[in-house]
């Protein structure tokens, strides 16, 4: 009964481990977004930082795990070392942000250099705490074990109990967290339970001063005798496998199901969560099994197999019912039925690898807990290359959904590699059975839809049709046609732009209006080109140059199906493309710029807080030239979404204006100047003329006319309160915010423009 109570307690401890693990990871990746930028090269090298860390400190902790006498209490001082070592983090990124600008400018132009870099530089943050991480797994089965054939079980216990702790960890940081206390007393949360757990863990070993030796082999059920020394590299392999098949995956799965849900923080924080509901569900199965005197290799091979069936079977028939109108595009109804099925055939096949390595030969406990170390390890290490691989080279290479059968394909094979080993030699010359197996994956495989022509319909209308459709390493794109003509961008399932005369204006003015405010722009930049109208726009001032910024090289090629609207703006000689992430541009240029815009980003889409946040504002503010003017566009937004933002862009721009009935902030340095002479210099010329017309600027009374009011009647409008910063990101965590409001009425904000003329 002490036993039993132990194991108990030490579940409960590692569930809640699991939860501040995966605040971490959140907080993590989003503080490391602001240094790198969110393309997939830094995302890639900051994921692989991370689990690399885990999976040197799984190999460390099951070296401890054989050597220590008490590992419950390492696990405890431990984990009161990863909240000390987390918290650090947080400085540590702010002495990273120095040392990156200056180091990414000598290694501008050198892709692989700056990958390369931006993993060294995270693993140097993230090394202490990550390494304490992985090492508790090891520990913590080490310090449960009693007698030898609860390896398994307590293995898929206590690995349950961890998993479903992450699931509540990703769900407080996506969902509660981030949103409300904001990043900083986040890792505060974290720690807190990371002290709680270790000083519990302190306490509990006190009472087990020792961990008794495991029982003797001879009263343990039958356990198959180990075949070779080949059939546990081959378990060890399928562990790799599984790993990789799982990162890739869910790489997979985020992409292909923004097609049919939002692309917001809230969606992809459900995703998550699935995928750890799977696998803690699986586990949780599995674990009962475990006691079991079976073949466990030809178990654990039998798992994978069905974990490849699933994972096509469970795509299909959501894709299928979609098509259908069977189910809704709903994150909650998406992740049931896409990714929880195949996480948790993944995390059924889990415990029961270790059973079945931990089954080979009859080893010491100490032993134990270092194969399960192993195991991890290869795990962890083949999630790393499944992510990259994934977004490097299946996505791009093949698409989604021949990606997704690649990916359940290597599970049944390593299934029948397994099932092959555990076979007896007489079975093994046969291969009927798995020649079975492929046929009736193939079969199941063919008839896997092909996401986008399943949303056609649905989320993309019945008169639209493809033109341009890839699924690039960043963003998953569509150029579709309208029947009555006229075209339709669409970034991850998201309307972005089109060609009609309403939306072209619009992304046109974005463009123009701070052009004609200056009174002489040389230099300009635009973040994001969308579909190239307010970059192409720009392109049109005599004597400007023009830099822009994009994420994606997919929206890259897709902006061509544009240029009967953009001007051509790619192929313009004054215009010059860098393909990266704008606000890590903006952190590490050195350029200086008469005019800053950038195309419309939706706040509230995951990663924009980065673009909507105070800090975001100064680091723009500092790129202007003297006299150099920034505008932002802020749209049509309910009521606290819009005095967000805007209290926040007057807080880095104390001179702010506000233009065309509220929907554009103007952000300079000094007090706005409006020359008449100036605006009519650049009237005088031929294609400067032509632009401004094409957005109602043709004179200099039409520009005044586009005022709405100055800094004083904004600060009025908006009264005191909140702003949004890199800590705390409302408006894209904006179920934080009062639903259902109202669209904000700018009515009441009005000014006189006179009072900014120069006479």
């Amino acid at each position: 009964m002490r036993a039993k109570a132990d194991v108990g307690v030490l579940a409960a401890l590692f569930f809640v481990s699991g939860i501040s693990g995966l605040i971490y990871q959140s907080l993590w990746m989003r503080l490391l977004s602001l240094v790198f930028g969110v393309t997939i090269y830094a995302a890639s090298a900051v994921l692989t930082s991370f689990m690399a860390g885990l999976a040197l400190g799984a190999v460390i902790g099951g070296w401890l795990a054989r050597r220590v006498r008490s590992p419950l209490r390492w696990f405890g001082g431990i984990e009161l070392g990863i909240g000390a070592a987390a918290l650090l983090t947080a400085p540590a990124l702010n002495f990273l942000t120095h040392t990156w600008t200056g180091l990414q400018g000598l290694l501008t132009g050198h892709l692989w250099a700056l990958t390369i870099a931006r993993f060294v530089c995270s693993f140097a943050v993230l090394i202490v705490p990550t390494l304490l991480m992985g090492a508790t797994l090891p520990l913590v089965v080490r310090s449960s074990l009693r007698d030898r054939e609860l390896v398994g079980p307590r293995a898929g216990l206590l690995y349950t109990a961890n998993t479903t702790g992450a699931i509540t960890g990703a769900l407080l940081a996506g969902f509660v967290l981030i949103g409300t206390v904001g990043i900083q007393r986040s890792f505060y949360v974290a720690a807190a339970l990371n002290a709680i757990v270790g000083l519990l863990a302190l306490v509990l070993a006190t009472r087990n001063s020792a961990t008794p030796a495991l029982s003797s082999p001879s009263s343990l059920p039958p356990i198959p005798p180990p075949t070779a020394r080949a059939t546990e590299r081959v378990v060890l392999l399928a562990f790799a496998l599984s790993g990789f098949a799982a990162l890739a995956l869910e790489v997979i799965w985020f992409r292909v199901l923004v097609l049919v849900v939002a692309a917001t923080s809230y969606e992809f924080t459900t995703m998550l969560a699935a995928v750890l509901l799977g696998i803690a569900a699986g586990s949780a199965l599995a674990t009962p099994l475990l006691r079991r005197s079976w073949n466990w290799i030809r178990a654990f091979g039998t798992a994978q197999i069905a974990t490849g069936f699933v994972t096509v079977a469970a795509m299909s028939l959501y894709f299928d019912g979609y098509a259908a109108g069977w189910f809704r595009g709903s994150d909650h109804v998406a992740s049931l039925f896409v990714i929880v099925p195949a996480a948790t055939a993944m995390g059924f096949a889990f415990p029961m690898g270790i059973r079945a390595a931990t089954g080979l030969q009859h080893t010491g406990d100490g032993d134990a807990g270092a194969r399960v170390a192993r195991l991890y390890a290869a795990n962890v290490g083949g999630g790393i290359a499944g992510a990259a691989v994934s977004g490097f080279l299946l996505l791009p290479a093949f698409g989604s959904r021949v990606s997704l059968i690649f990916l359940a394909l290597l599970c049944v094979l390593s299934g029948l590699l397994l099932q092959r080993c555990a076979a007896t030699k007489k079975r093994r010359t046969s291969l009927t059975p798995a020649v079975m197996t492929l046929m009736v994956f193939g079969a199941l495989a063919a008839r896997t839809p092909n996401p986008f022509v399943a949303v056609q319909g649905r989320r993309i209308p019945p008169d639209e049709r493809p033109l341009f459709l890839e699924e690039g390493r960043q963003t998953t794109v569509g150029v579709y046609g309208r029947a009555t003509g006229g075209r339709v961008l669409y970034l991850d399932g998201l309307h972005q732009a089109n060609d009609s005369a309403e939306t072209v204006h619009v992304h046109r003015q974005i463009g123009l209006l701070p052009a004609a405010l200056h009174p002489a722009p040389t230099r300009a930049l635009v973040i994001g080109l969308g579909g190239g109208v307010t970059s192409g726009a720009l392109s049109q001032i005599d004597g400007l140059t023009l830099d822009v910024v994009e994420l994606s090289d997919s929206v890259v090629r897709a902006a061509e199906w544009f240029s009967h609207v953009n001007h051509n703006v790619l192929f313009r000689p004054n215009v010059r493309l860098r393909v990266g992430d704008g606000r890590n541009y903006l952190l590490t240029t050195p350029e200086r710029y008469d005019i800053i815009t950038a195309d419309i980003i939706q706040p509230i889409h995951a990663g924009a807080g980065n673009l909507y946040s105070v800090e975001y504002f100064r680091l723009a503010k500092r790129a202007l030239a003297p006299g150099g003017v920034m505008l932002q566009w802020i749209g049509a937004r309910p009521i606290s979404h819009y005095k967000l933002i805007a209290r926040t862009f007057l807080d880095a721009f104390p001179n702010a204006t506000v233009w065309v009935r509220g929907t554009l902030l103007v952000g300079t340095v000094e007090p706005l100047r409006l020359d008449a002479e100036a605006f009519q210099r650049k009237s005088d010329q031929v294609a400067t003329r032509h632009a401004l017309t094409q957005v109602g600027l043709a004179s200099f009374d039409a520009l005044l006319s586009q005022y709405t009011a100055g800094p004083e009647q904004l600060r009025a409008f908006l009264g005191s309160g909140r702003i949004l910063s890199d800590d705390l990101p409302l408006v894209e965590y904006h179920r934080s915010l009062p639903r259902h409001e109202p669209i904000v009425d700018t009515s009441a904000l009005h000014g006189d423009p006179d009072r900014w003329v120069v006479r």
